[in-house]
């Protein structure tokens, strides 16, 4: 069946007509227009209880990373399953706040955490930061002093494992900006012990996104455990390992979707016995694959013998193509077993580099043919932009049966509020 290819499972054809879960999208482009992202909630569920399943009775936080995809009814789902989540800035913790999550269920990741951020996380009292540099354990400790309390730290560690992925997202290595080296970390371990407004009770790791095979995360889970052997035998109280995301899906047909719950098995039988509580930190594994970005079709254009079908979707609604060449799955929201034509899908915006596909085969379609752009939940909406004086697009989560606008599409007041024209 078309559509099961990259993994898409809540979208499927019955009579012809592209679903996601029991809705049609047709109806979902008719009435909130297009473009529009149209998320299943019941996969993005499924997605996470997987994780949170496999662990049984293993104590962890499984934290949902929101860089992946923000929106709040997506958070709030998260959260009502009891989802923990992994922020980047402050205004990460404001979305997840506003959603009702539960700040204990909170760790705070990233290089560049400002004083003002830190402070509204220790306000807010989150689990735990994730700390990247001695400067910024210093900052935290003060900043705790100051009202009189104890933040919880893990110093984000660099296992220098190679991951094979897009070299944007890979975040492991030696040369990247991410983590403190293993072999430098036990050095800074001792002089935190200065700071007394810290509690020094984790480590952790993150080794890049979209990786396909888990035999890396792997590797880097037992460096880091090994490291907390070594910690714990000089004196260190640390309870708890996180051991980041990066858990791939498929984006093309050839790729297999990594098990979710296979790979929690491994990482459990690493742990068993040392009493170590686990941390997670999936983004895309959770939403990728729940999502689709609807676009119409405006105009079929040949220049030189090359075809172009021109949507109207563009690189500000989905830039993954542009920025990281990456390839997205692409179905007609009607299958008329049309013949199939060689073309590039590309958007109204003025930049060569505003394309889609290139040299995709496609089904026949026409001006007014509705695609559905597959494994957009992740870093789709959350990477747009109002370039070209664009609206950003609606967002759509549908419930079974029932679907309901989650973000509202921006009128042309939003491009300019906050700005002011000279008199």
């Amino acid at each position: 069946m078309p559509g099961m290819e990259w993994g898409m499972n809540a979208f499927t054809y019955k009579e012809h007509a592209l679903h996601c879960d029991n809705v049609a999208l047709a109806e979902i482009a008719a009435r909130a227009g297009t473009p529009c992202y149209v998320y299943s909630a019941g996969t993005i569920l499924e997605n996470y209880h997987a994780y949170d399943e496999a662990f049984g009775e293993s104590p962890h936080l499984v934290c949902y990373a929101m860089k992946a995809n923000g929106n709040l009814a997506i958070l709030s789902l998260l959260a009502g399953a009891g989802a923990g989540f992994d922020i980047v800035s402050g205004g990460e913790l404001f979305r997840v706040l506003k959603a009702g999550g539960d700040p204990a269920k909170i760790v705070f990741s990233g290089v560049g955490k400002t004083a003002q951020e830190i402070d509204e996380a220790l306000a807010a009292g989150i689990f735990s930061f994730h700390c990247e540099s001695e400067p910024e354990l210093a900052l935290i400790d003060a900043l705790a002093h100051r009202r009189r309390m104890k933040a919880r730290v893990a110093l984000r560690v660099n296992p220098d494992v190679e991951a094979d992925t897009h070299h944007y997202i890979s975040t492991g290595r030696l040369a990247h900006k991410f983590g403190i080296d293993l072999t430098d970390a036990e050095g800074v371990y001792e002089r935190a012990r200065q700071h007394p407004n810290l509690l020094l009770e984790g480590v952790s790791c993150h080794i890049g996104s979209k990786l396909m095979d888990p035999a890396p995360l792997l590797e880097a889970a037992d460096r880091v455990l090994a490291f907390i052997d070594r910690l714990r035998a000089k004196g260190f109280d640390i309870q708890y390992a996180d051991f980041g995301g990066g858990l791939g899906v498929a984006y093309e047909p050839e790729e297999v979707t990594p098990a979710i719950r296979e790979y929690v098995h491994q990482l459990k039988a690493r742990v068993q016995g040392r009493n170590l509580r686990v941390t997670l930190e999936p983004g895309r594994s959770i939403v990728a694959a729940a999502g689709v970005l609807l676009t119409k079709t405006l105009y079929r254009k040949k220049t030189g013998g090359k075809e172009f079908v021109i949507v109207d979707a563009a690189m500000n609604d989905l830039i993954r193509p542009a920025l990281y060449s990456a390839y997205h799955g692409i179905l007609p929201v009607r299958d008329r077993g049309a013949p199939t034509l060689l073309a590039d899908v590309v958007g109204p915006v003025c930049e060569t580099g505003d394309f889609i596909a290139r040299d995709r085969s496609l089904p026949e379609v026409l001006p007014g043919d509705l695609l559905a752009v597959c494994t957009t939940g992740a870093y789709g909406f959350v990477q747009s932009s109002t370039y070209n004086a664009r609206r950003r697009p609606a967002e759509v989560l549908v419930e079974g049966a029932s679907w309901r606008v989650v973000r509202e599409r921006e009128t042309y007041a939003d491009l300019i509020r906050g700005e002011v024209p000279l008199p």
